[in-house]
């Protein structure tokens, strides 16, 4: 039998739930995956069940684990689709409602009518967060106000609640243990994020009992383990963040400064700004990057509810493509959008308009138009969306050299010069674009000694490719113009 030098990462995604196994210089030995059915049952309500994610990820973390001497696996690491939230029985571990996604908009007027009682200064003080239905606290009191009985049993302890991470950790744990993280604790709206806690004022605003909540653990941290008789051998769970927290561990942006940008369904970027919070006055967020022994470090973020699901829109709403992977030869087979411009609001704008009323839209439609200019489009919309992040960050003192980037549509090289082009900034792409799953691994791999300390999993960081800008200031001008415009028209008080 070999060492225990390889780690898994669950990476529990908004559509797909994965396991990747890597090994102890940060290659990527297996992976498995399967898709995530989103469920709709109302306007502008987005839900996923709670079993078939447990299912998927028994099912993943086998197939994976298949690949190798279980043996030679020291740890296991969990990622997850961050302010999800799911409500279940402590005796049964039976949730008590379909699991609450992130781009859910069902709390919006409860978020309104919070906002106009003065609420939000207090929120954003203690959490570095802004009033929105994104976040899981007014998400975990609509099921407790809308599940018979569900707020009697709550207050009588007999219910638990947490992120996708903790209801994982529960499953896999068979019940044993009931705690999330620090990154995954600080997007409820109840994590006071200087004090590193829960918040009991915070609890009593938002209506939610404290006897519902986990408790609050390093990132790197032996966190339980799995129970006896669910896999071959029982693995320490040793790593837990938030998918967004997880590839700014990944992309090694331990300094101040560092910069990542992740494209999945939506976008988000993540500026590491040291051990101090920075209240952002350019309504981005202010968030845990990461906590180590103890030891909290901060970062500015900002979030784009819609980049690659507006693709998944263009193959599943529209047909007009059959894979995601074809708009990049679509992008290139036309010179330029022909004045068309996507502005992909279908859950309401993210930072740093925060506008959960706004509504997709695309202008400069004419009868020459065609599916190739709407797919460039689609993609130009995430340059667009990204530099806005940008240019606000900057307002908040972050100048950073350089944007480290992740995700799956960064596989598109067309996208990433276009990124370079829009931002001014040298676009650097990995090596290994599984930077999530590799935070995940990477913190678990850390309490486990795989890793010694962060300097060796820097040194496993490599780039691929390097994209700087080449687009003519004249020409970008014109681009963003047009943008700026098409945002102004689609906000919800424009």
């Amino acid at each position: 039998m070999g060492p225990s030098d390889h780690v898994l990462a669950i990476d529990q995604g908004t559509t797909s739930t994965r396991a990747i196994l890597f090994d102890s210089r940060a290659a990527a030995i297996a992976v498995a995956q399967r898709e995530l059915t989103q469920h709709y049952p109302v306007r502008r309500w987005v839900e996923h069940d709670p079993e078939q994610i447990w299912e998927d990820t028994l099912a993943v973390v086998q197939e994976a684990l298949g690949s190798v001497d279980r043996s030679r696996v020291a740890a296991l690491g969990i990622t997850n689709q961050r302010e999800t939230v799911v409500v279940w029985d402590r005796e049964t571990g039976e949730p008590v409602h379909r699991a609450i996604v992130w781009q859910d908009r069902r709390t919006a007027d409860e978020c309104a009518r919070l906002k106009a009682a003065g609420a939000e200064d207090l929120v954003r003080e203690r959490t570095g967060l802004l009033l929105d239905p994104y976040f899981s606290a007014t998400k975990i009191a609509w099921i407790l106000d809308n599940v018979a009985g569900a707020r009697e049993r709550a207050e009588r302890g007999q219910l638990a609640c947490g992120t996708i991470d903790c209801f994982l950790l529960w499953r896999l744990t068979g019940g044993a243990v009931h705690a999330t993280d620090a990154t995954n604790a600080s997007r409820t709206l109840l994590f006071d994020i200087r004090r590193q806690c829960w918040d009991g004022e915070l609890c009593r605003l938002f209506r939610v009992p404290e006897a519902l909540l986990p408790q609050v653990h390093d990132n790197s941290h032996v966190f339980g383990v799995t129970a006896p008789g669910l896999l071959d051998g029982q693995l320490p769970i040793a790593g837990m963040a938030g998918d967004q927290q997880a590839a700014l561990f990944g992309q090694a942006c331990f300094s101040p400064g560092m910069v990542k940008s992740t494209y999945g369904t939506g976008c988000f970027v993540l500026v590491n700004t040291g051990s101090e919070p920075v209240a952002s006055q350019h309504r981005l967020l202010t968030t845990t990057a990461y906590r180590l022994g103890g030891k909290t470090s901060f970062a500015l973020e900002g979030s784009i509810f819609v980049a690659g699901a507006a693709v998944k829109w263009l193959r599943d709403g529209l047909g007009v493509i059959a894979n995601a992977s074809e708009t990049d030869s679509l992008a290139t087979r036309v010179s330029d959008s022909h004045g068309v411009y996507m502005v992909p609001a279908f859950v309401g704008l993210g930072a740093p308009h925060w506008d959960p009323d706004a509504r997709a839209a695309i202008f400069g439609l004419t009868l020459d138009a065609s599916g190739a200019h709407l797919a460039r489009a689609a993609l130009e919309s995430v340059g667009y969306q990204t530099l806005d992040l940008m240019n606000a960050m900057a307002g908040d003192g972050a100048r950073p050299s350089g944007v480290r980037i992740d995700g799956g549509m960064t596989a598109n090289s067309w996208l990433c010069q276009f990124l370079a082009d829009i931002l001014q900034l040298p676009v650097e792409r990995p090596r290994n674009l599984e930077t999530t799953a590799l935070g995940a691994a990477f913190l678990a791999g850390l309490a486990t000694g795989i890793w010694p300390d962060l300097d060796a999993i820097s040194a496993t960081w490599q780039r691929k490719d390097c994209f700087e800008p080449a687009m003519p200031a004249e020409r970008r001008n014109e681009l963003l113009a047009g943008w700026r415009k098409a945002i102004a028209r689609t906000l919800s008080a424009g």
